[in-house]
């Protein structure tokens, strides 16, 4: 829609090795009429939904940087979009990176690839390419290894968790609550690891919750009826639900509700996207997922109306889930490194990503209000969302800056 291109590729080993060897100075460009931008995004599968929503926001953010005279230091240079599907298995992550590179020499830098243990994939290929390589995914691991051309936009599984854990155990406290059992069902993608470890390692014990139901599936869910069993005998006073899959939030919660768990029942706390999804309502009663909260690396809020209005336009975005926010504010971030690179260059580019300390513009999307990234490429300050599902709808209700509306205890 907005000066993309997508590619069908058939990229052979030589390809591939001449464009992970070529020198880097080969592709640079001082002035460029065009500047390209990789996208790897789930775009088909069970976790297409995510993949689609960031590229709604890339896309509103190429447009808008387009429309206002392009990249100014490079004579007004466009960008461009170069999508690839990354679809939903590792190997087909590291394929798609594979293709991208070997087909797109030029590329500045990439944002992918949604899912974690994807992202973990595609990272391994972009690094050895040198590709600066922009991502909302949780996973402490991603900045772990000692890669230099990963960014980490979210704050990662493990902070999310010791950041949450304090607002909503007082959350409870204010409802006349204290919880003392707490049950985990999650799928075994690596965010959820990333926020369940330091909870088990710690986090629990320091709150005085025990935790007393512990089952991890592999994506997608075929029957959520031994799961919910195991549940029902538990009868923990809150639940971690964490599936990323829009599929098994339905089928987790639909059978919750069957065998008389469900809304108000167990208070539901749940970590991404998944579960705020607008297509997380299709066939489902919206009534399953009243009080039902998530704890989000991103997510709309207040001042973040033009952008939700122009997604509803545009795309017919209900609301603004973790996607397109992140989406426009990663491609706002890699425009203001090609401003201080002053060249269509990746490694210049890379080196302005880790010097940049930004609180306005780009920071505007993030929580946390500032985009700097630590010697791991981690987002330094970076904050985190809760929303919580009202009236049919996902809102932000915390921090206080970002929220608009009040949370309640379910």
């Amino acid at each position: 829609m907005f000066s993309i291109s997508r590619r069908r590729i058939v990229a052979g080993v030589t390809a591939l090795s001449l464009a992970l060897s070529a020198p880097l100075s080969a592709v640079a460009q001082d002035h460029p009429d065009t500047v390209k931008i990789g996208m790897l995004l789930t775009l088909s599968g069970i976790w297409a939904r995510p993949g689609q929503s960031e590229l709604y926001g890339a896309e509103l953010a190429v447009k808008h940087i387009n429309e206002a005279g392009g990249i100014k230091a490079l004579g007004g240079a466009k960008l461009e979009l170069v999508v690839m599907d990354v679809g939903d298995n590792v190997e087909r992550a590291k394929n798609a990176a594979q293709r991208l590179i070997a087909e797109e020499p030029d590329l500045v830098a990439a944002s992918g690839a949604v899912i974690s243990s994807l992202t973990l994939a595609a990272s391994e290929v972009t690094e050895r390419a040198k590709l600066p390589l922009l991502t909302l995914s949780y996973s402490d691991q991603i900045t772990d290894r000692g890669f230099q051309y990963i960014f980490q936009t979210s704050a990662t599984g493990e902070t999310q968790a010791r950041l949450a854990m304090p607002e909503l155990m007082k959350l409870a406290e204010s409802a006349g609550k204290t919880p003392k059992t707490v049950g985990i069902i999650m799928d075994n993608t690596a965010a959820n690891y990333a926020f369940v470890e330091p909870m088990k390692n710690g986090i629990f014990a320091e709150h005085g919750l025990e935790l007393v139901l512990d089952e991890v599936y592999t994506p997608p869910l075929s029957d959520a009826t031994p799961i919910v069993q195991k549940l029902r005998s538990a009868r923990p006073d809150v639940l971690l639900l964490l599936a990323i899959a829009v599929s098994d939030v339905k089928l987790l919660l639909e059978k919750m509700s069957e065998f008389g768990l469900g809304q108000g029942k167990i208070p539901i706390i749940s970590n991404g996207n998944g579960i705020a999804e607008p297509n997380v309502l299709d066939n489902m009663d919206a009534a399953l997922t009243e009080g039902v909260m998530s704890v989000i690396g991103n997510f709309g809020g207040k001042g973040q109306e033009k952008l939700a209005e122009e997604l509803k336009v545009v795309y017919n975005e209900p609301w603004v889930v973790q996607g397109p926010v992140s989406g426009y504010g990663t491609v706002m971030i890699i425009k203001e490194a090609l401003e201080m690179a002053g060249k269509a260059d990746r490694e210049a580019v890379a080196e302005a990503l880790r010097t940049m300390d930004l609180t306005d513009g780009p920071a505007f999307y993030f929580p946390g209000g500032r985009v700097k990234f630590d010697e791991k490429g981690r987002r330094v300050d970076a904050g985190l969302v809760i929303v919580q599902w009202q009236n049919g709808v996902p809102v932000t209700v915390y921090p206080p800056e970002l929220a608009v509306a009040k949370a309640f205890w379910p």
